[in-house]
């Protein structure tokens, strides 16, 4: 495994109940010297506030699109992907791992995935009963 150090980890956070455990994991990625970059879906705030991620990451945590400013201006998905060495998916929710699995994008997470050129890893996240589901083993198939 190639070191941490001063590389550039962007970390999408989805929907699901583990996503309280990303704090651990942003604070551990910058320990060992990682610039972070968290990306949060909608639904993932309701696990896991967007402040507590950047007071974690030193950086702000992108939610959106586009700005809530009333400027017009966006988070550009495209430079967004080619800025990380990596991008991990953690937790990838059900719905998350099935919208990509269609090429879907209605997300911030999800337009960066589609545009990213480096590296990608999920680690899916939901009960066992949902993960042994037909429908989503055959989305993860489809990801492989």
């Amino acid at each position: 495994m190639e070191p941490i150090l001063h590389r550039r980890v962007l970390l999408g956070v989805t929907g699901s109940i583990a996503a309280y455990k990303t704090a651990w994991l942003v604070r551990d990625l910058v320990k060992a010297g990682a610039e972070v970059q968290v990306v949060m879906t909608p639904a993932a705030h309701d696990f896991v506030t967007p402040l507590t991620l950047a007071t974690l990451s030193k950086r702000p945590v992108l939610t959106d699109l586009f700005l809530r400013d009333g400027s017009g201006s966006w988070n550009d998905h495209v430079s967004l992907g080619r800025w990380a060495d990596v991008l991990v998916v953690a937790p990838a929710s059900a719905h998350t791992l099935a919208k990509m699995a269609q090429g879907l994008c209605d997300n911030l997470l999800l337009a960066t995935w589609l545009s990213a050129t480096c590296p990608v890893y999920v680690a899916p996240a939901m009960d066992l009963e949902m993960f042994a589901d037909p429908a989503t083993a055959h989305n993860l198939d489809l990801l492989r």
